[in-house]
């Protein structure tokens, strides 16, 4: 037996396709014969699977299984919840590793599968076998067991174990997503007054789009802490790994600024850590964690990236721009959106300042929004290394981490090409408009010269 997956499909950090075009239960089978191989051949028996709200996750579940168990490895299912559930489930649970099915914060009609091996991601080269092993019918045979393991009330009650301190009034938003029925037992636990919308775990999104970090899906978040006068909100995306907030006048607080209040008291209970961000976050960032006496490090973009990044130095924290939030203080290292919910109010605590004083107090930067544009996937990283060539032999300062991120007497600019898509990301900061303008300027200098224009922005 053997078995060809969409090309598209196989991505960097995740499998993900539209279902039934791109994706289908033999893809979720042929998975599971894979991975199961590659668990035995490590000399592992058992692997937790989780799902996310789709419609589709069912189905792939049941097929993923099949495929998991008829190449010999013991199943745990743990059901529906968000992604870092399943992470808990692999990193307490005896497993070998764990498979959540979830489309995360993509549209309905797509889902995915995000994989953990052995405590660590399960990404890139990895990946590109299961598709290998699948063509060759390079798996093993065997005949597993399937259990059921309820890990959620355990789960609640770990995010639970560490909260420290802090009453607030808070609007949670789970936007339909799989984190929902998580966030209403939190709530119960914590002290202070907590509104929440959308926790019906509903594939469909049928209130607005599981992704926090595009500002008009926090439209409804907005609207109830305006409405009840609450101290801030926040937002998880589809499958609970990513978070969103807004402060009590419905200020967006984005993914470096969140990180930018997580590290004071992770800089408190250990002095002079490293912590990670992507190339994508703000100057201001890694000046505070420079100013609270940590250790600022830029890594590249991509949640298994940051991760590998993270046990390479020891990091208790990093985070990305997109609302990725790794703990690795007094936690697992995992991304964990519920998790850093409940860091994010202790954080507001110890600094003793309602979280509308911390984000007004933040330096002003005017800034882009991450921009995407289409380039032939031939192309994508050929036109970053002629940008970087350039800008070498003009003896610009270049940060070549992930891309090139330019610094100047204005600000900074990034152009990166995506890990995960046919796309160029561009975005820039500056200290005021004119300086903005002065930087936009370059980028499509440099864009031009390798045959490209920012046209219109590519969707997610």
């Amino acid at each position: 037996m053997t078995h060809r997956f969409d090309p598209t499909s196989l991505r960097e950090y995740d499998i993900r396709g539209i279902v039934g075009k791109t994706l289908g239960p033999d893809d979720a089978r042929a998975i599971g014969r894979g991975f199961a191989t590659l668990v035995r051949r490590a000399g592992g028996t058992r692997v937790a699977v989780g799902r996310d709200g789709r419609m589709s996750s069912p189905v792939l579940e049941a097929a993923l299984v099949e495929g998991l168990t008829a190449s010999g490895v013991d199943v745990v299912r743990i059901g529906l919840g968000p992604t870092p559930m399943l992470y808990y489930a692999e990193a307490t649970l005896e497993v070998d590793g764990g498979i959540q099915i979830t489309g995360s914060h993509n549209p309905a009609d797509y889902n995915g599968f995000k994989m953990v091996l052995q405590h660590r991601p399960f990404f890139g080269e990895q990946i590109q076998q299961l598709g290998a092993m699948a063509a060759d019918g390079d798996w093993e045979d065997g005949a597993g067991t399937v259990t059921d393991a309820d890990i959620e009330d355990d789960y609640v009650g770990r995010l639970f174990a560490g909260y420290a301190g802090g009453t607030y009034r808070i609007g949670w938003d789970a936007g339909n997503g799989a984190a929902g029925r998580v966030i209403e037992k939190l709530v119960k636990l914590l002290p202070g007054e907590h509104h929440t919308l959308f926790t019906d775990i509903d594939g469909n999104f049928p209130n607005h789009h599981p992704d926090p970090t595009e500002e008009k899906n926090l439209t409804d978040l907005k609207a109830l802490v305006a409405d009840k006068q609450l101290d801030f909100g926040l937002a998880f995306d589809g499958d609970g790994d990513r978070v969103g907030a807004i402060d009590g006048e419905g200020r967006v607080i984005w993914g470096d600024q969140l990180l930018s209040i997580l590290a004071v008291p992770v800089l408190r209970k250990a002095p002079g850590a490293t912590i990670i961000a992507d190339v994508k976050a703000s100057q201001m960032l890694y000046d505070r964690i420079a100013e609270l006496g940590g250790q600022p490090l830029m890594w590249k973009t991509g949640h298994s990236l940051i991760k590998t990044k993270m046990k390479e130095t020891g990091s208790p924290l990093a985070g990305e721009m997109s609302g990725h939030i790794f703990f690795a203080q007094d936690y697992y290292g995992f991304d964990d959106a519920q998790y850093a919910a409940v860091q994010l109010i202790n954080a507001v605590h110890l600094i003793g300042k309602p979280m509308t004083q911390i984000r007004g107090e933040m330096p002003a930067f005017v800034n882009t929004p991450e921009m995407r544009f289409q380039v032939d996937e031939s192309r994508k990283f050929a036109v970053v290394d002629e940008v970087l060539d350039r800008l070498e032999a003009e003896g610009a300062d270049v940060d070549r981490t992930d891309g090139a991120r330019v610094n100047t007497a204005d600000g900074w600019w990034l152009l990166r090409a995506s890990n995960t898509q046919d796309v160029l990301v561009a975005r820039a900061e500056a200290k005021d408009q004119a300086g903005l303008d002065r930087l936009m300027a370059q980028i499509d200098a440099q864009l031009a010269a390798s045959g490209l224009e920012r046209g219109p922005q590519a969707g997610h």
